[in-house]
């Protein structure tokens, strides 16, 4: 490198600055720092993933007013294809970059460059000042980390002159649209405009800048350095925390493998909150190639939406704007347990998959071995388990450092008894959602207020005074059903819309209307069938409620005729009990999943239907809306009687003193065709039967069956 001739000292100080800020001792020396990319310039530094190709630096020394030398070194970069603007702006060429020093290198000479000037100029501790942030934390982080460069300290603490200027001028433009450029205009300094070489110019007006800034009071200068996180902190979210929408993003196409610490590096250089990495599962618990990331504040979140795109590894990463409700969804929790397991800071956290469901701590300990001890023992362990407290074969545990969890990866895939047992890294948001998805109902979400009384009830028939919505949009709402239907909408009984969700709570395309009779139904068919809703055509045809009523339980009703759903019934509500009285009224399948059968069926429970008026859905009507999903089997409680029809033969050899019990009775279906009486008992073994075991146990016999093939179906008191 050949620098300029150093630069005169400027005039000594000022007697009456330097009385003001008696009380506030001035910096040390700044390193006033300038650089440059091989693509886009001024605001959008470091966007387009390009590598740095120049550092223009010069020490200031704030005491004494006192100046360094001007040095200027250009870098090697991987790809030489320069951008129009580059080239235009810097004058540089491909030829030239290649024979410059690579980053590595010349991080070396700057050190010592700077180590040397602030040496001459009086010594003490420096600090970087940068005009705005993007050359430290868009540019110089993210590259070295591509490049595996480990980074002096003084990389990670840093004065945003912006911000400075606007400490003093705080009626001028806001600090992110200033520039070199503007701030001295506004303090009417004068620049040299000859001077063209690329960078210098920059540096030479920002020291003349901080300079004057000095001349003035500067009690709050160059105070609060911006510092850089050198290491992201993982924690615990509670679904109580509320996070500011204006610093959460969406991270898409993260490779599935991924873990927060890789999140972490891919936005190398800005602050990420403390646990602020939620990686995404799908439905059946694995990661989907999404995350959400919390920054500290407004500012470094519009930094991260400028690397949409950028790369992780050989994929590219879309980033766009999310709010903090979503963060909270994912990230949060409410278990005391999981609080306490990830109270403990700076741990790195693997998640166990397949463990047998008899497996305990002393096992998983004896499987990882001495050579990487969990955190605290059996307590550095958290077993995920069902509601009912049996075990999904999923633990998580914890580790003090990323070398001990590298040694427990290495069992990867080794046996437990006669499982393999799968294990990876996992962050502590996956671990709220493990523990969230098994502690609530994948189907039916939890309302806030009671159903009953139910105000609608479904009157089972034949007659045909329903019609069927085929082929809707997904996004379509019961307003967009009403405003389709038209003049026929005011036909429709009162909360008599039936939206079908799948198996994932999602909308199915399909929908059912109760219309006040067959004959509205069948104009409503005949004036709406394949009418266009949102750019789709939609099928409109009549059909019961008790179709209805079977395709909401889980059937299908297609051009072939009526499938009765898997679990054979025709409706939620037998038709008769002998412990009790039940009316043929059909129950919604919402309200039948969340309340026992005692409360369901007595008819004193059901009001007298409300006189028909057209169904218009308000606030206070949006409660009890039909919502009902598909169903493999009823909703039933294995304590209670459930929603399936007991034979005659088994109320009848049952004891009395059994059947006044509430819940005594359970029917059981899918058993194998080859389960015994003692394989049955083994099941109950932790419950208390009739006092005549044996004999409460009652094969139901199919006509239909050999006498070589055992009964599928059982009953036990």
């Amino acid at each position: 490198m050949t620098p300029p001739p150093p630069q005169p000292p400027p005039p000594g100080p000022n007697p009456a600055a330097d009385s003001a800020t008696d009380s506030c001792p001035e910096p040390g020396p700044l390193v006033v720092l300038f650089g440059a990319t091989a693509g886009a310039l001024g605001p959008d530094l470091g966007s387009d993933e390009t590598d740095l190709i120049l550092l223009v630096w010069q020490v200031v020394e704030p005491r004494s007013r006192q100046v360094g030398t001007l040095h200027k070194s250009l870098i090697r970069a991987e790809a030489a294809a320069l951008s129009p603007q580059c080239r235009e702006a810097s004058g540089l060429s491909a030829d030239s970059l290649a024979r410059a020093e690579p980053l590595d290198k010349v991080l070396q000479q700057f050190s010592q460059l700077v180590s040397g000037d602030v040496a001459l100029l009086g010594g003490g501790p420096h600090m970087l000042c940068t005009d705005g942030q993007q050359l430290l934390r868009q540019v110089l982080h993210p590259e070295a980390s591509r490049k595996n460069l480990v980074l002096p300290d003084t990389f990670f603490s840093f004065y945003d002159l912006r911000r400075e200027f606007h400490v003093q001028h705080p009626r001028a433009r806001l600090a992110r649209d200033l520039t070199v450029a503007t701030m001295a205009q506004e303090l009417g300094l004068e620049t040299d405009a000859t001077e063209d070489d690329f960078g210098v110019w920059e540096v030479k007006t920002m020291v003349a800048v901080i300079l004057h800034l000095l001349e003035g009071p500067s009690g709050q200068l160059f105070s609060k350095p911006e510092v850089v996180k050198q290491k992201y902190e993982t924690g615990p979210c509670s679904k109580a925390d509320v996070v500011d929408s204006e610093t959460v993003v969406r991270a898409r196409g993260l490779p599935w493998q991924s873990s927060d610490q890789d999140v972490a590096r891919f936005f190398k250089g800005l602050n990420i909150a403390r646990g602020g990495v939620a990686l995404c599962l799908n439905a059946q618990g694995r990661r989907n190639g999404e995350a959400l990331i919390r920054f500290v504040d407004s500012e470094q979140r519009d930094l991260a939406l400028q690397r949409h795109k950028h790369h992780m590894g050989v994929r590219y990463i879309e980033v766009y704007k999310a709010t903090g409700e979503e963060f909270v969804k994912i990230a949060g929790g409410t278990s005391l347990e999981v609080a306490r397991f990830l109270s403990r800071e700076d741990q790195v956290i693997l998640r166990l998959r397949g463990l047998p469901f008899s497996a305990g701590p002393a096992d998983v300990l004896d499987f990882l071995g001495p050579e990487c001890p969990v955190t605290g023992g059996a307590d550095g362990l958290l077993f995920v388990r069902h509601p009912d407290g049996r075990p999904t074969g999923d633990a998580f545990a914890l580790f003090a450092c990323d070398e001990l969890a590298q040694a427990a990866l290495r069992r990867h895939k080794g046996m437990l008894g006669k499982r393999y047992i799968e294990l990876f890294r996992s962050t502590a948001a996956e671990v709220q959602q493990v523990l969230n998805r098994y502690a609530s109902s994948p189907l039916l979400p939890t309302l806030t207020a009671p159903l009953l009384p139910i105000p609608f009830p479904l009157t089972a028939g034949t007659g045909r005074d329903c019609v069927r919505l085929r082929g809707l949009p997904y996004t379509a709402t019961i307003e967009d059903i009403l405003s389709f239907l038209g003049e026929a909408a005011a036909d429709i009984r009162p909360h008599g819309v039936h939206m079908v969700l799948n198996q994932q709570g999602r909308p199915s395309g399909d929908a059912f209307i109760q219309m006040t009779s067959a004959e509205r139904a069948l104009a409503a068919a005949q004036r709406c069938h394949k009418k266009v809703m949102k750019e789709r055509y939609v099928e409109v045809v009549p059909c019961s409620t008790e179709e209805m009523s079977r395709v909401l339980m889980g059937g299908t009703l297609g051009r072939s005729g009526m499938s009765p759903p898997p679990c054979k019934l025709p409706c939620l509500s037998p038709p008769a009990y002998a412990t009790f009285q039940a009316t043929p009224t059909l129950i919604p399948t919402e309200t039948a999943a969340l309340y026992p059968s005692s409360a369901l069926l007595p008819a004193a429970r059901v009001p007298a239907a409300p006189t028909p008026v057209a169904y218009y859905p308000g606030p206070a009507t949006q409660l009890y809306m039909n919502y009902t999903a598909y169903y493999p089997s009823p909703p039933v409680s294995p304590t209670t009687v459930g929603y399936l029809t007991t034979p005659p033969a088994a109320l009848a050899s049952a004891p009395t003193s059994v059947l006044s019990q509430q819940g005594a009775l359970v029917r059981m279906q899918g058993v194998p065709y080859t389960a015994g009486m003692k394989d049955l008992l083994n099941i109950f073994q932790a419950y208390q039967l009739a006092p005549d075991d044996y004999t409460s146990l009652m094969s139901l016999s199919d006509p239909s069956r050999t006498m070589l093939q055992a009964p599928k179906e059982w009953v036990c008191l």
